[in-house]
């Protein structure tokens, strides 16, 4: 049980809730905080404090005054006019992280949102009701406006949300969850819409499913190594001591620990190499720079899942409510771009060395790894595939967070990009576990070539563990299901579980 207010929020916890249905609460110390900061918003109301989102309009509206008869009014307004998302339904994974990051944001007391509101979306998680958030239409600067816009209005019995599969009406799915619409109150709706949250939940949940690519590319890469008949050399520790960068020394540890006990690097001990391609030597250097940019990109979102996001602040300590910037997604578009790129570079590695696989001319293996070459086509077209992946990692790694459109008449001047760069991410993420896949069948495919010789131990397990998910083929089939398959493989948590048993071994 998560208990929101008491420890801030890991990347663990994310993927638990939005994927496993992991439970969530507010914790009593938080719901005392977010009773204080609704009193403040409470009495300024009372006051007729000029507070924005409270007693004005919003954006260039900033300025216009709302009477104290219309703030509740003002809320829903705002729901139904920000509501703008167009394309694609985002992934229920995506939303149920979304609808967690919000409560936990909210939580901290500075919101000045009743707890009702927070208690209102941990039941949306509890019953899977998940709103249909649309993917485009927020700049990720005044918080995610329109994606948390729809989220929000599903709260009220506004907007659409799923049910048992079902797509249907809010209220419909409200109602078929045994939930109530809410009715807001003042500062409400801009407090559920001022925030990150589309863009983390997208950033955080690439970053997960990024580091599995990661071990099945490294297992891989070992893999790979050892059918190529290439040295382990590069990656002793006390090599890699040298030049000690943390991934370069896991990338290097994993990959001594899959090839133990190989029959095939022991059979061409002597055989007068001088070095291998860079993407096997090079390997540790450059699965470890991704290693590197992984952990970054952790400690950015990690300070993100434990923060206040919202305007404006509310400060119950000194019953004071000020306006800032915290919502500005430039530390997530920054992030998220990061990760991309570094995914980017961990598939690049990966078709280097596929089309070294079916490449007889370096291989020293039956031509595109066909037992009838000729005849069949082998494993010809998965480097196509490959290369084509790749290739369109490298458009989607641009940066997005170096574009900035000014909205709002200028007083937003400045935009983040942020769900771009998310929704980027979760691409590359899903190219690159192909590419590894392909590179697996490819790799396991010649260690089949290379028998009675046996890899070693860890790569044997690796190989298994491809097998039972796609079987040694009997001549030419099409890849398409296979590689599909074994991408499922890489992105569950078998890889991470493989690395365990292998470095434990």
């Amino acid at each position: 049980m998560i208990e929101l207010g008491r420890r801030p929020l890991t990347v663990a916890d994310v993927v638990a809730v939005a994927r496993d249905g992991g439970a969530v609460t507010l914790a009593p110390e938080a719901l005392a905080r977010v009773r204080d900061s609704r009193a403040v918003v409470d009495r300024a109301v009372r006051e007729e404090r000029v507070i924005y989102g409270v007693t004005t309009g919003f954006g260039e509206l900033k300025d216009r005054r709302i009477p104290a008869a219309d703030v509740r009014r003002l809320q829903l307004n705002l729901l139904r006019s920000h509501a703008a998302g167009v394309g694609p339904a985002a992934p229920r994974d995506v939303v149920r992280a979304m609808l967690l990051l919000r409560a936990a944001s909210l939580a901290h007391g500075r919101s000045g949102v009743r707890p009702e509101v927070i208690e209102a979306l941990l039941a949306l998680l509890e019953r899977d009701v998940t709103p249909v958030v649309p993917l485009q239409g927020s700049v990720g600067a005044s918080g995610d406006l329109a994606p948390l816009a729809h989220l929000a209005a599903v709260l009220t019995g506004e907007g659409e949300a799923e049910l048992g599969g079902r797509r249907m009406p809010a209220a419909l799915a409200l109602r078929g969850a045994g939930l109530q619409p809410l009715a807001l109150e003042a500062k409400e709706g801009l407090a559920l819409i001022n925030g990150t949250q589309f863009s983390t939940a997208l950033a955080v949940l690439a970053l997960a499913d990024a580091r599995r690519v990661w071990e099945a590319a490294v297992a891989a890469a070992a893999l790979s190594t050892e059918v190529l008949l290439g040295t382990f050399q590069p990656a002793r520790e006390d090599v890699q001591r040298l030049r000690p960068y943390p991934g370069a020394l896991a990338a290097a540890r994993r990959l001594r620990a899959y090839a133990a006990d190989s029959a095939l690097v022991e059979s061409h001990a002597d055989c007068g190499r001088v070095q291998d391609a860079y993407s096997l030597r090079c390997a540790p250097q450059v699965l470890g720079a991704s290693w590197d940019a992984f952990a970054h990109v952790e400690a950015q979102l990690t300070i993100e899942l434990d923060a206040v996001n919202d305007n404006p602040l509310v400060f119950a300590e000194r019953d004071e409510v000020v306006s800032a910037g915290l919502f500005h997604a430039q530390p997530v578009a920054l992030a998220a771009d990061y990760l991309k790129i570094a995914v980017a570079e961990v598939a690049s590695l990966a078709e280097r060395r596929i089309d070294r696989l079916v490449d007889h001319r370096v291989s020293g293996l039956p031509p595109v790894l066909a037992a009838d070459p000729g005849l069949e086509s082998g494993y010809m077209l998965a480097q196509y595939t490959a290369a084509a992946l790749v290739s369109e990692n490298k458009s989607l790694a641009h940066p997005a967070s170096v574009d900035s459109i000014p909205t709002g008449a200028g007083v937003e001047d400045h935009v983040s990009m942020a769900p771009i760069a998310g929704r980027h991410a979760r691409r590359v993420v899903e190219n690159a576990a192909r590419v590894v896949a392909l590179e697996l069948l490819c790799a396991c495919r010649a260690l089949e070539f290379r028998r009675p010789l046996t890899a070693g131990r860890g790569s044997e397990l690796l190989y298994g563990a491809v097998r039972r998910v796609s079987p040694a083929p009997e001549g030419d089939r099409p890849l398409s299901e296979p590689c599909e398959a074994v991408a499922r493989w890489v992105l569950s948590r078998a890889p991470e579980a493989l690395a365990e048993e292998v470095l434990a071994s």
